[in-house]
């Protein structure tokens, strides 16, 4: 058994290639990068560069074509689809751009809807926890469409975590969010890695949503190229600036 580290999901030597021949598309290109337990971790580049293929495939919903995926320390293209499944279904969560909320039922009902289904119930007071951090503890009975955008991201948030996942990835969470909920929820984010001791790993475009984030991620044509620690809006721009000045070259 490995032993057991500070380092909640690793990717060495990552490959992906889409199609066979000249029509090939090298989607990831030899990238290696860990992701630390207890981090807030975002991931940017320009579209095509690699950055939500990186994200599937280090969260098991897509196979790497040579490299290695490791989550808890254990290498997914060792697991059987149904050790597969079960590993995304209890150390993986996902907050999707789309919410993705049944809209026949109420907050709390999509919150647990996923341990459910799995024959499990919440731990109370972790979803206590969850539940006030995030601010919904007065919407628990209300439907999707009774809660603002904001507040239904929000509740796709706490269905992430209640399961209490080893991580959770966000893909593009604020991107149909107006600015106001965008911050709002950036910063329950930002509550979550603190004060809930979740580890977070954010797609996005955004430069003020990835200035949230311990650190930032850089990837070009399916290559890790830069990374930030202790970001800001500004030191992001920059480094975008140089991206793109890389990519027009």
């Amino acid at each position: 058994m490995r032993e057991i580290t500070n380092i909640a999901a690793s990717a060495t030597g990552a490959v992906k290639v889409y199609g066979s021949g000249e029509g090939a598309v090298r989607a990831l290109d030899g990238i290696s990068v860990d992701f630390e337990r207890g981090r807030f971790t975002a991931i940017m580049g320009p579209s095509g560069s690699g950055k939500s293929t990186l994200m599937h495939c280090v969260a098991g919903l897509d196979q790497l074509t040579s490299g290695r995926v490791e989550v808890g320390g254990r290498d997914l293209s060792a697991l059987s689809d149904r050790e597969l499944t079960e590993l995304r279904r209890d150390a993986i969560g996902f907050v999707f751009q789309s919410f993705n909320l049944l809209p026949t039922l109420s907050a709390r009902e999509n919150i647990t809807l996923p341990l459910a289904l799995a024959g499990r119930r919440p731990d109370a007071r972790w979803e206590t926890e969850v539940v006030t951090t995030l601010g919904l503890g007065e919407r628990l009975s209300h439907r999707p469409s009774e809660l603002s955008g904001g507040q239904q991201q929000r509740v796709a948030v706490a269905r992430a975590l209640v399961a209490q996942p080893q991580l959770t990835f966000a893909d593009e969470p604020t991107g149909n969010l107006d600015s106001g909920a965008s911050g709002e929820l950036l910063v329950f984010l930002r509550r979550a890695v603190r004060e809930l001791d979740q580890t977070i790993v954010m797609v996005t475009h955004d430069p003020l949503a990835a200035a949230y984030a311990d650190r930032v991620l850089f990837l070009a044509d399916g290559r890790l190229v830069d990374e930030v620690s202790d970001p800001d809006p500004d030191r992001i721009l920059e480094r975008l600036g140089r991206l793109g000045e890389r990519v027009a070259a």
